[in-house]
């Protein structure tokens, strides 16, 4: 029963990464008992009852001895059940009740049940490219799915009773399209634009917005077809590309959500309600956990009745809009969670949703419709890039059925215009080194910038609100294949952005 320490490879959630952790086990004399030590959480230090019966369970002694449980590097604070693994592994080793070769090549991690099974931990992505970057091989529950790229070399364990003959006999594990949790459908799956009837207008302004990466606001009353028209952005947008989906597996597989529509390089799709926290939003918590904006990396993050979100919570988006990651201070560190997304938004504009409607008459007070308008606040107004009025459609077209622009079309229009882009950029590029200057380099026909000098200053636009109209404009001018941007450009551009309330 008294053989050598052992030391086992497991590691804990930390943000979006896992943090190698090494489970160190002592057994010595005397009274009987588990101790765990390290700097755990609740979760960790219940680890000892479900290891115990896990144990009993499965045929093996529970030693009557003081068997100390480290978990190194004792600093770092250890959250989550994905210790029960290896400090069973561990305990039975040094109790001599398995072999215990080749488990320094080993990454275990799983959670116990009591009858001795092993379940898929939260963050199986994670603690899987970990693995790869050590050179270590996992082992997790069979029940565990990974992307294909990470599988490789995985091993899959139903029970730790398979432990009883060593891990040379632990099959691989089987790949497939999920991850720990059961599949769920965002509500983007099957729609098409074709769907939404006279809505042209709205349209060209959610191409726009998705071929320049521009954050949308919709304006209208309700039942004008604001949250169809956000449910159908990302059947707009590219595939997501691999540095993307990487992430963005990465950051779902740790809040424990779905990834198998990320895996066929669909982009996610979040829609949060309005009574969201701040920390729900942007993340935090304990354990710190990615918020809806992270969740939203590399799609669309779509906040429905805007002015109804708390004022906290909308002015924490600022800074993640501007930098594309959100930084979380706690006592033990800093977490960085990345949260490129697409901003689309609706709202209603005013308390009861008719100011403007023909159809209804508006039963608001001018002062109610300004208090209600300025919820939003003018700094985050000022990082949405177009703003669109949306109308009701009309009734006649709704009943026929009419059909629009489809998703298809409106993706081609999008591909065309990032293409051009980036055919553009690389040119400029090219005469930048080449020293080269001139009115192509800066992009603008000389009566579009005079236009729009003297509508800045008739709009009193403020320095970023001048840059992002520029971006709109030149936006619009790679749709239409223009390498310098038109004063057409530039009045439409205006039109996404003149509107002073919503």
């Amino acid at each position: 029963m008294g053989s050598p320490d052992v030391r086992i490879p497991t590691a804990t959630l930390r943000g979006v990464e896992a943090v190698p952790v090494t489970v160190e086990v002592s057994v010595s004399g005397g009274i009987p008992g588990l101790s765990i030590v390290g700097m755990p959480d609740t979760s960790v230090l219940e680890a000892r009852s479900r290891v115990r019966c896990a144990m009993k369970a499965c045929g093996y002694k529970i030693p009557r001895l003081h068997v100390t449980v480290n978990l190194a590097p004792a600093e770092i604070r250890k959250t989550g059940t994905a210790f029960d693994l290896p400090i069973a592994v561990a305990v039975l080793a040094a109790t001599g009740q398995i072999p215990h070769e080749s488990l320094s090549k080993l990454l275990f991690v799983g959670e116990l049940a009591l009858d001795g099974s092993v379940c898929p931990p939260r963050g199986a992505v994670a603690y899987a490219a970990l693995a790869e970057r050590e050179g270590l091989s996992l082992v997790c529950s069979d029940q565990t799915r990974l992307p294909l790229a990470l599988s490789t070399g995985a091993y899959g364990i139903s029970a730790i009773s398979r432990l009883k003959t060593g891990v040379g006999d632990l099959p691989l594990l089987a790949t497939g399209p999920c991850d720990d949790g059961a599949d769920a459908d965002d509500g983007t799956c099957g729609l098409d634009f074709s769907d939404v009837v006279d809505q042209d207008i709205p349209k060209r302004a959610m191409v726009i917005a998705a071929a320049g990466r521009h954050g949308m606001l919709m304006v209208g009353p309700p039942g004008s077809g604001k949250t169809m028209l956000a449910r159908r952005m990302p059947t707009i947008l590219p595939p997501l590309a691999d540095a993307e989906k990487s992430e963005a597996l990465l950051i779902h597989s740790v809040a424990g959500q779905p990834i198998d529509s990320l895996e066929r390089g669909e982009r996610p799709f979040r829609a949060p309600h309005h009574s969201i926290s701040v920390g729900g939003l942007v993340g935090g918590g304990r354990p710190v956990m990615p918020g809806e904006v992270s969740l939203a990396h590399g799609g669309v993050l779509f906040l429905d009745e805007l002015p109804e979100f708390a004022t906290n919570a909308l002015q924490s988006l600022r800074q993640p809009l501007e930098d594309h990651e959100v930084r979380i201070v706690r006592v033990d560190g800093v977490y960085v969670f990345p949260c490129d997304f697409q901003l689309v938004a609706a709202a209603n504009p005013c308390p009861c949703g008719h100011l403007g409607d023909d159809a209804h008459e508006c039963t608001c007070a001018p002062a109610r419709v300004a208090a209600y308008q300025g919820r939003i606040g003018g700094p985050l107004m000022d990082r949405i890039d177009v703003v669109v009025d949306v109308h009701r459609p009309a009734s006649t077209d709704v009943i026929r059925g009419s059909e629009g622009a489809g998703s298809a079309e409106m993706l081609d229009q999008v591909m065309a215009a990032r293409e051009f882009s980036a055919w553009r950029e690389a040119r400029d590029e090219a005469r930048l080194d080449s020293g080269l200057r001139g009115v192509s380099r800066l992009g603008f026909e000389p009566s579009a910038r005079a236009f729009f000098e003297v509508s800045a200053e008739r709009l009193a636009l403020g320095g970023r609100a001048i840059a992002r109209v520029g971006r709109v404009a030149r936006t619009i001018a790679d749709m239409g294949g223009h390498e310098l941007v038109s004063r057409d450009d530039v009045g439409e551009a205006l039109q996404y952005r003149s509107r002073r309330q919503l």
